[in-house]
């Protein structure tokens, strides 16, 4: 049943983190409001799309757990196998999920997905409301309805933040700390009618370059290409569709799954943050951070989603305790920081070591900046 009249708690951002805090809240009997603001405008050309399409073997006990696995798997994502890349040598080397514990892993069609994951919280009883928060005052948002346009407060004694790297909440009561300056320049390459074997190809490709690095995958709209780099390294041209091939075409692994493509029928590019970010404090007296509005992953790393999912569930989770319980609210609040502690420390770990394995371009300024923040004397 759908809540009416006041509510318990907001959940601003209809994102899979968004999405999971309002299903955990509602299972627990809380009257939840799921504000969605639609996402990113569909571009005037070419596939509808949403970037940010790999969901790792780990994400299927979790799903499991949220009662979530027998729909998703329904939904028929398509298998994600492995991996390749060319990091640390010119060589292509793959990595397979065959011995993966949890099995293989999905490329998502993240519309479809993110769908999914309202459709859940929405029969678990939350209401879904389609409206963009424009910022928190006290216990109030402001609110702007997507259908009508009006703008009007709406309570709630707690909040949860999964606007994304907007972070409209979080961001008035903490402070964001930005790791580095990656961007993410992409393009969708529609299938064509007589499609290569390259063009099949179903895993993820990885392939450094001397001022950043692109990958390559299948999404559901054709074949995904990106090219990261730091804001301040890339080059206008790259905002061109001619600019975009011509950077691809001096790769050598990703330009071989373009075989057949050309720069006549290069989409315009787009672009996206793609740097890590993080809030401290991520949650207070009334409100949680979630998701990229709590931590933000390097692409690289290919845990975005997963840990929008984990967060979500532990944001709703900690959320739910304080509304049983008020007396355990800090408790349960710095329990959730400390889970988000544990997560930004793994994942400072891991993007260090992943950065150190590139050694072949040592004047780049790209790798440069990464070999001086993963130094001793930076951390």
């Amino acid at each position: 049943m759908r809540p009416s009249g006041p509510v318990d708690a907001v959940v601003a951002g209809g994102g899979p983190a968004g999405a999971v805090a309002a299903l955990v809240l509602a299972r627990a009997g809380h009257r939840v409001a799921l504000l969605d603001d639609g996402g990113q405008s569909p571009p005037p050309d070419g596939p509808v799309f949403k970037i940010g399409e790999f969901l790792p073997p780990a994400a299927r006990p979790l799903l499991n757990d949220l009662g979530l696995l027998d729909g998703f798997l329904a939904a028929g994502h398509p298998s994600s196998t492995g991996t390749y890349a060319a990091w640390g040598s010119a060589a292509l080397h793959g990595r397979s999920h065959l011995f993966d514990p949890y099995g293989h892993g999905w490329h998502l069609d993240r519309l479809r997905f993110d769908a999914f994951l309202r459709d859940a919280a929405v029969a678990a009883g939350a209401e879904l409301r389609r409206a963009t928060v424009l910022e928190r005052l006290d216990d109030r948002l402001i609110v702007r309805d997507r259908v009508t346009g009006a703008v009007a407060p709406l309570s709630a004694p707690w909040t949860v933040d999964a606007t994304g790297r907007r972070c409209v909440i979080g961001r008035r009561h903490g402070h964001r700390r930005r790791q580095d300056r990656l961007v993410a320049a992409y393009a969708v390459f529609p299938d064509r009618p007589r499609s290569q074997p390259e063009d099949l190809e179903a895993r993820t490709l990885v392939e450094a370059a001397p001022h950043g690095w692109w990958y390559t995958t299948r999404v559901p709209a054709g074949r995904l290409v990106a090219h990261l780099t730091d804001a301040d390294l890339a080059t206008p041209s790259l905002r061109t569709p001619q600019g975009f091939w011509s950077a691809l075409s001096h790769t050598v692994h990703v330009r071989r799954r373009l075989a057949g493509h050309g720069p006549a029928a290069t989409p315009v590019p787009r672009w996206a943050p793609a740097h890590g970010l993080r809030l401290t404090p991520a949650a207070g007296p009334g409100w949680v951070a979630a998701g990229d509005a709590a931590l933000a992953f390097d692409p690289l790393s290919s845990q975005g989603i997963l840990t929008a999912l984990h967060t979500g569930a532990r944001a709703g989770r900690a959320v739910a305790d304080c509304l049983a319980d008020g007396g355990r609210s800090r408790a349960s609040l710095a329990d959730y920081t400390a889970f988000l502690d544990g997560i930004a420390a793994a994942y400072r770990r891991n993007h260090a070591y992943a950065y150190d394995q590139e050694q072949r371009w040592p004047l780049s300024p790209f790798w440069g900046r990464r070999r001086t923040a993963n130094s001793p004397a930076a951390a």
